[in-house]
């Protein structure tokens, strides 16, 4: 997972409430375990019509928000169905950061596992971050001083401790518990040791 520490962009401006996972990424393409090449199907029934060609007048569609990594949403984001798919394909498309007054919980822990920062404000401060990505103007998140700088003003945000950690030294669950791997080694020596019938090489 790649470590999350500071990132500066255009972010783009999605305001839709209840945008749930299978809007963000719908069933058809859940068949991959891959975490790569799901970014071209993300939205795909708002960015694509019927024939598969691209809906000009939708935000990602659109320079210079195809390229944002942040994305500004409404409330109750990533409601639905519990699928890692959804922060698979907005990762893969380049978004790192999402911004709501509210996420759903499944997806808001799916997010840090895959190296997404979501940061919860209150709508009259998304409001405001609103107007630079109408401007197409770029807006910094640092994520140690846990705060959103857009021009002479700044948000603090706040993000738990042990989920900070992990962005920021880019542990997901599987490197999580590979620094553990001398103690499971050690456990398992002992266990053999102690109980020989219970480990068999």
């Amino acid at each position: 997972m790649q470590k999350f520490t500071t990132l500066k962009s255009i972010p783009a401006y999605l305001p839709i409430v209840n945008i749930d996972t299978d809007m963000i990424i719908p069933k058809q393409f859940l068949k991959t375990i891959k975490r790569t090449g799901l970014g071209k199907n993300l939205f795909y029934e708002m960015r694509y019509d019927e024939k598969g060609s691209v809906i000009n007048d939708f935000i990602l569609n659109q320079s210079p928000f195809n390229n944002s990594k942040i994305l500004i949403a409404g409330k109750n984001f990533g409601c639905g169905s519990s699928r890692e798919h959804a922060p698979w394909a907005l990762l893969d498309f380049g978004i790192t950061c999402v911004i709501s007054s509210s996420f759903a919980d499944i997806f808001f822990s799916n997010c840090f596992k895959n190296g997404i920062l979501p940061i919860v404000l209150d709508e009259e401060k998304i409001k405001e971050l609103s107007e630079y990505a109408n401007r197409k103007e770029e807006i910094s998140i640092d994520l140690s001083e846990e705060k959103i700088i857009y021009g002479n003003n700044e948000i603090k945000f706040n993000v738990d401790s042990f989920k900070k950690k992990c962005l920021l030294e880019g542990l997901d669950d599987i490197a999580l518990s590979l620094k553990k791997s001398d103690k499971i080694e050690n456990f398992e020596k002992n266990l053999k040791n102690q109980k020989p019938w219970v480990i068999n090489d």
